[in-house]
């Protein structure tokens, strides 16, 4: 019988997605099952409701599933100067005051008051929750013990009005850390060695990748904040850590948003694909150079590079950081007096690490070593409000994301620590913090983050998910017909890693016109790309991680806004593919090193896509993709998510799943 079934071991990801899913037919999940899930959480930015508000309206602005649980803050577009003198950042922040006016939303931070990320992790997320975000690094609540994952905005606006989404098992890998770090080295530094060595957009990619071992218990949840953000660049769909004292710890000091926790765990056994182990002890402090975040080397191996700039913020710098390296300045100050630069710049997180570090007297510091002290919001990292990098210009920074252009158009951002980015930034020279580390008094570094190490951590209870199983039911549902689907165009040939800064760089992440954004896609990274599909290269060839980092789905609307009519690689990041597939822009996986060698830019292809036969009629040889899974055939039938949903309903995603 379905109850008496012996249940298989779990992974914490897995527990979490069966503690949330719809009518499960047997006591567990397993890679692969597609799942309806009740979503505890929805998330957002003003950026991203730009575009979440234009599926909104297509939907009919129907009420919000639970106005207590969507999370909206002005961050990503705003500082002072923006909203004083930018019509696009005073849209942008209007557009998502009157939202939250209309909608009677419990939690909407206004601009400069928080970064997205920063207020939700410490005041509303909670273990064995599922956050659905429309920013990629909605992967930092997994430090919590929360399964969060970035999504584009209308997979965010279907969950925020249907209260449930859907999600495929992932495959899930183990990162387990061992040993005791260095004081000083803490989540930044901890996973730019675990890129460096595992590689961006490799063993993570679209995988859970939870973070294991004896090692974790030495991690804070702000480290581990740090980490499970970097998760993003690493490729995987979320990164977890099992809920712990040094949580339940963080959780006990909330007068809210505490007692639902559920402390999961993965079971002995769990399915995991791999392991790999690291050693934090081992761990020095770290620079990853451009253009990407797994490009690592010691800080010490570039120490007296000159800087033109140092940031030290965005959403992954946390208050652990900031008091950090304001310790750190102190110690440099002593025998250092700052070059003249006003390009020190830096940001806290939220107004109330703000009042802490001006309680504190560490602005002081900060403001004494040149830098200049702004309100919150992601600032520097994304280079759209006024704070941008210069052309040529060599900036370490605390932030999370090196790509071309990233702090700027021409910029250089080089990724640090707060320490790290502390210690360059008196001489504007690349500087190894450990020896202004070695001389930080350690209780007071404890005592300005509120912590007294010697006090007892809390005792944790595990527990399991209560599952919600049903017997197997046959579907009176008819089940849709796949029609014959040909593509026709020539061939635009990319590379690796393409990400969609690249495809549409963030200062253009306000427009919703498909035109408009068309005729901006790849306007740094490739000139003229409009111009070609226009010709009839509308057919894009890629490599593995097309579409990774950001999780804009203007990277999808600018596409199609340029002509392209399907896109080819090797491999998606996860965010990316499903908003092709939300927007029914229809791709192709294919693994087959033939066929790439094949391929060159403009040549002539006929694509079948529901069968996967591509065929290059000059030659007559022929290559196949992989089979598209029934959600995404039938979300392609639908001709995407928003027509799904308004023909469907509420039952839209039980439908789907079945493959109708």
């Amino acid at each position: 019988m379905l109850y008496n079934m012996t249940r298989k071991p779990m992974t914490l990801t897995q527990k979490v997605l069966a503690a949330h899913a719809i009518g499960l037919t047997r006591p567990w999940v397993e890679t692969g099952d597609i799942l309806q899930v009740k979503v505890d959480w929805t998330i957002a930015s003003e950026l991203a409701w730009n575009g979440m508000d234009r599926t909104y309206e297509m939907l009919g602005r129907p009420p919000v599933y639970d106005k207590d649980r969507f999370f909206l803050a002005v961050d990503h577009t705003v500082d002072p100067v923006t909203l004083a003198t930018d019509k696009r950042a005073q849209k942008l922040t209007q557009l998502s005051r009157d939202f939250a006016k209309e909608a009677g939303i419990t939690h909407f931070y206004d601009a400069n008051e928080t970064i997205l990320h920063t207020k939700f992790y410490r005041d509303l997320v909670q273990p064995g929750e599922i956050v659905l975000g429309a920013d990629s690094h909605t992967s930092s609540h997994g430090g919590m013990g929360a399964f969060a994952i970035g999504l584009g905005g209308a997979d965010i606006t279907a969950a925020m009005v249907l209260g449930t989404s859907w999600i495929e098992v992932p495959e899930a890998i183990e990162v387990v850390y061992t040993g005791k770090p260095q004081f000083g080295i803490g989540g930044k530094d901890i996973i730019l060695r675990t890129l460096g060595d595992l590689g961006r957009n490799t063993v993570a990619m679209e995988r859970s990748v939870e973070y294991r071992g004896e090692g974790v218990k030495e991690l804070t949840t702000d480290a581990r904040f740090t980490i499970a953000n970097m998760t993003a660049e690493f490729g995987g769909l979320n990164g977890i850590f099992e809920p712990d004292a040094q949580v339940a710890a963080w959780l006990a000091k909330r007068k809210s948003h505490r007692a639902e926790a559920q402390f999961f765990r993965a079971d002995e056994g769990a399915p995991y694909v791999a392991r790999f182990p690291i050693d934090l002890s081992k761990i020095v402090p770290l620079v990853a150079k451009p253009f990407s975040p797994d490009n690592v080397f010691t800080a010490e191996q570039h120490a007296g590079m000159e800087l033109q700039g140092a940031f030290i913020g965005a959403c992954t710098t946390t208050e652990e950081e900031l008091v950090l390296a304001a310790l750190v300045l102190e110690q440099v100050m002593k025998d250092q007096k700052p070059v003249v630069s006003n390009k020190r710049i830096v940001v806290p997180g939220d107004l109330s690490i703000q009042r802490n570090l001006q309680n504190a007297g560490l602005w002081k510091i900060y403001e004494q070593a040149g830098f200049r002290v702004s309100v919150p919001g992601c600032s520097m990292c994304l280079g759209v409000a006024s704070e941008k990098a210069g052309k040529g210009e060599t900036w370490l920074s605390s932030q999370n994301r090196n790509f071309p252009n990233r702090m700027g158009e021409g910029s250089l951002a080089w990724l640090a620590s707060g320490a790290t980015v502390a210690a360059s930034a008196v001489s504007m020279k690349v500087a190894d913090p450990r020896p202004f580390l070695a001389k930080i008094d350690r209780e007071r570094f404890e005592k300005l983050l509120g912590r007294d190490r010697r006090a007892p951590l809390p005792n944790v209870v595990t527990t399991e998910p209560a599952l919600d199983v049903v017997p197997p039911q046959t579907s009176t549902a008819a089940a849709g017909v796949d029609q014959p689907w040909t593509v026709r165009g020539r061939a635009q040939k990319f590379a690796d890693n393409i990400d969609t800064d690249a495809i549409i760089p963030g200062e253009f992440c306000h427009l919703v016109k498909l035109d408009e954004l068309g005729e901006k896609c790849f306007h740094f990274a490739k000139p003229g790309f409009a111009a070609l599909v226009r010709k009839g290269q509308n057919i894009i060839v890629a490599g593995k991680g097309w579409g990774s980092g950001s999780s804009r789905e203007q990277a999808v609307w600018a596409l199609q806004g340029a002509g392209i009519k399907l896109v080819i690689a090797r491999s998606y990041a996860f965010i990316h593919k499903r908003n092709l597939v939300n927007e029914a822009l229809p791709f192709l996986v294919v693994s087959d090193d033939a066929f790439y060698a094949a391929v060159n830019d403009d040549t002539e292809l006929s694509v079948n896509v529901n069968t996967g036969e591509i065929v290059l009629p000059a030659t007559g040889k022929k290559f196949r993709a992989e089979a598209l899974t029934p959600i995404v055939k039938s979300l392609m039938r639908e001709q995407g998510l928003v027509p799904a949903i308004k023909r469907h309903g509420a039952a839209v995603f039980e439908l789907l799943a079945a493959g109708v």
